[in-house]
């Protein structure tokens, strides 16, 4: 018999995803724990839950979970010459900020560092759905490399020492792919999406083209964030049965049934498998994140 959750485990939790592109116009994908509880084994951009003892803002969370999770630092030297951390002292510096050993702000500090909290734009904000045992009310950012100032590997693929709290790992491994690629390995069942990644990696797809990242690509990416999608808080809701090859058909705001005009579709068909994870997701988005997004159709965003 199905539990319901909790009215605490129904509050949806502050968290953080970076969104990282490098000169290649790859993006920075780290892919979760076959073992874990929950979405084991899926590929996402790296992030976590806000941590009030180590943040003081979901940008700071964001780079700090980015560190612990891929060993990349988005962080500038105030030192004259500008000092550049040793692989080791990176990783012993990580590991201890993982497991609650040493408070993040103070690693900065004591190295003379700064968070480039202003290189991160913003890039929708993301709510799970009711009745999902952990919710979460994420806020995506998207960064560029070398623009900003970093630390850790910055391109193609890399195994990394990930920290052990408790015998366990959240992530086994970091890479840096092509939005493109990653799109290709997920339809051959190669790699595994939720929603939220398909919807944005998408989106990129369609703006990062080639394998050079331009100053042309990144105005645009730039004029989103700045413009009605990047502040877009979308609130998956379920329409109804499936469609009729069994897909589940998971609502937008701005979807025709959402607040949007008559004939908009802003929605993903998805096919779920075990623990929830998505075997496919296919976008339905029939008008321009430019110029054609209908603001009255988005809440307000919620006070995190």
């Amino acid at each position: 018999m199905a539990t319901t959750p909790s009215a605490e485990a129904q509050i949806p939790r502050p968290s953080a995803s970076l969104v990282i592109v490098n000169a290649r116009n790859e993006i920075l994908l780290v892919h979760r724990n076959p073992q874990a509880r929950h979405f084991g084994g899926v590929h996402v951009f790296p992030g976590g839950n806000f941590d009030k003892k180590q943040d003081d803002s979901l940008a700071i969370t964001a780079i700090r979970e980015t560190f612990e999770e891929s060993g990349l630092l988005l962080a500038s030297s105030s030192s004259v010459p500008p000092v550049t951390l040793p692989d080791a002292s990176l990783d012993e510096a990580r590991f201890k900020i993982h497991s609650q050993k040493l408070n993040f702000q103070t690693f900065l500090a004591e190295n003379r560092l700064t968070a480039d909290i202003y290189s991160l734009l913003p890039f929708t904000q993301w709510i799970t759905p009711v009745n999902a045992l952990r919710r979460f009310h994420t806020q995506f950012f998207v960064a560029f490399l070398p623009a900003a100032p970093s630390a850790g590997f910055s391109s193609g693929e890399k195994q990394e020492r990930i920290p052990k709290p408790d015998g366990g790992q959240e992530v086994v491994s970091a890479r840096f792919l092509h939005p493109e690629d990653a799109l290709a390995e997920f339809r051959k069942g190669k790699i595994t999406f939720m929603p939220p990644q398909a919807y944005l990696l998408t989106t990129l797809a369609g703006i990062l083209q080639g394998r050079t990242n331009t100053p042309e690509q990144r105005h645009l990416v730039e004029a989103l964030s700045r413009g009605a999608f990047g502040h877009m808080v979308i609130n998956p809701r379920r329409l109804g049965t499936p469609d009729e090859n069994g897909r589940t058909i998971l609502t937008y705001e701005g979807d025709e049934t959402r607040g949007g005009s008559k004939g908009r579709l802003h929605r993903v068909l998805v096919k779920v498998g075990k623990a929830g994870i998505t075997s496919e997701v296919v976008l339905q988005r029939n008008f321009d994140i430019f110029t054609e997004i209908e603001p009255e159709a988005f809440s307000v965003p919620s006070k995190l």
